[in-house]
């Protein structure tokens, strides 16, 4: 599923980069196309510059995972994470999906969804691990809220033991 929405996703963009480049250029800066790169610089290009753009058929994909972001398994392991007050605790994820928490000593469940570890624990509150640049940070997230929510604070975190626990 995940498959079929990024392959809609770029056929949607090029439909709209193509149809944007048959059109005149205006002042507003249509017929031109828009690189966010990872490390967050952007580059702008003249549609009208652009013959075609190519993916190498050698690019593949999992379904559940995409290709900048590290693989489910990279996640496990004890992750020192800062508090939000500027303390630091830990988390151990396993292999098999349980998590603990230092703080309070809280057991929890994460799961692998959408590049990043995803950690509810017991006690209502949520965690998530994801790779921003070339670091990971931590969210929070107090009981009540989704991932999708804004968290209540955000820190660094860092894998101190990659091998399972």
């Amino acid at each position: 599923m995940g498959r079929f929405i990024r392959i809609c996703g770029l056929a949607t963009v090029c439909f709209l980069a193509t149809a944007a480049g048959s059109a005149a250029p205006t002042k507003t800066g249509s017929g031109t196309i828009v690189i966010v790169f990872k490390d967050g610089h952007r580059q702008t290009f003249n549609l009208s510059d652009i013959e075609r753009v190519e993916f190498p058929a050698a690019l593949h994909v999992a379904d559940d995972q995409d290709a900048s972001r590290p693989p489910r398994g990279h996640y496990v392991g004890r992750w020192e994470c800062g508090d939000g007050v500027g303390n630091n605790f830990y988390i151990d994820l396993k292999e098999g999906g349980e998590a603990w928490r230092s703080i309070g000593n809280v057991r929890g469940h994460w799961e692998y969804l959408g590049g990043e570890a995803r950690v509810t624990w017991d006690d209502g509150r949520k965690d998530a691990i994801r790779k921003v640049g070339t670091h990971y940070e931590k969210s929070a997230y107090e009981r009540g809220k989704s991932f999708s929510d804004h968290p209540d604070n955000v820190t660094s975190a860092r894998l101190t033991n990659p091998k399972p626990i």
